[in-house]
């Protein structure tokens, strides 16, 4: 996806006032209804997440064997796992864990790509050659496999998989930036700060990541979604987040036994909550893509 280069400047000295980039991000609002509603359910889960200490009605890691798979209603409003915590407050919960891991690995990831792929398309020669291979080399390992050796050697937790995940979504952001870059810097506006003689790290940091911003705007949102599902997979077979810590992942695993003795709630509510960010994460990262699409027609 290539972004224009500022139109109708007066020469140099106005295409250096001018930061087209920041003005996309800034218009990349009023998607429609779907990418409205999908903002509106991520803002929702950021809330649950910073509020679950306030807002879950029960302890979520207190255990309490007699009532062991408790229906919905009553106390608790969708009922108890096989040890008696109360699924609400534990769903509440695991809306911390389940949005702060993709969050890291989104961070991690779009700062070593954005360093990576500026480094690569700007530069060239060996430095391009040798960022791209190593990029590729990455690549070339599922991020799955390599969470997994990692927390073989490291231990499970959060740590590991958040590590090993940051450094497999990298190739994916670094790939972009590259492309993204290689095109920006053989652009007249770009050829006319160079001429000026300004350094390659100010028209870099000025201008070309400003217009490289909403692109990876649009790339990191999905990303979150997938990082999201990733880790909800390596929780889920043990090499994630450990109980009795509430994650969705975790729960879910949890949750599977409960559904042979007809409680389906302590599985089915995680992975209701797993699905949901997912979509409503891919709808706002094409929902951005799109909009910066028709800008460049």
């Amino acid at each position: 996806m290539t972004l224009t280069a500022p139109t109708g400047a007066a020469g140099p000295a106005a295409a250096l006032r001018r930061r087209p980039g920041l003005r996309r991000l800034r218009a990349l609002g009023g998607q429609g209804p779907l990418f409205t509603a999908a903002v509106l359910v991520l803002a929702a889960l950021v809330l649950v997440a910073v509020l679950a200490p306030l807002i879950a009605p029960y302890d979520p890691e207190a255990m309490d064997l007699s009532a062991s798979l408790v229906g919905t209603g009553g106390d608790h409003l969708l009922g108890t796992d096989q040890s008696g915590r109360d699924v609400l407050s534990r769903l509440l919960h695991g809306a911390r864990t389940g949005l702060l891991g993709p969050l890291l690995v989104v961070a991690v990831s779009t700062v070593l790509g954005l360093v990576l792929g500026v480094v690569a398309g700007w530069r060239g020669g060996w430095a391009d050659a040798l960022l791209s291979r190593s990029m590729d080399l990455v690549f070339a390992v599922p991020g799955l496999l390599l969470a997994i050796m990692l927390v073989a050697v490291v231990g499970s937790g959060m740590t590991a998989p958040v590590a090993a995940m940051a450094l497999a979504y990298t190739p994916y952001v670094g790939r972009l930036v590259r492309g993204i870059a290689r095109q920006e810097k053989a652009r007249p506006y770009i050829e006319s700060y160079v001429v000026q003689g300004w350094s390659g790290r100010t028209i870099c940091l000025r201008h070309l990541l400003p217009n490289i911003a909403p692109t990876v705007l649009a790339q990191s949102a999905m990303n979150f979604g997938y990082a999201l599902m990733d880790l909800a997979a390596l929780s889920f077979l043990g090499f994630g987040v450990q109980p009795p810590t509430a994650d969705w992942g975790a729960m879910i695993n949890e949750g599977q036994s409960a559904i042979q003795q007809g409680a389906m709630l302590p599985a089915l509510a995680p992975s209701f909550c797993i699905v949901l960010a997912v979509v409503a994460f891919g709808i706002v990262g094409e929902g951005l893509a799109d909009r910066i699409a028709k800008r460049e027609r």
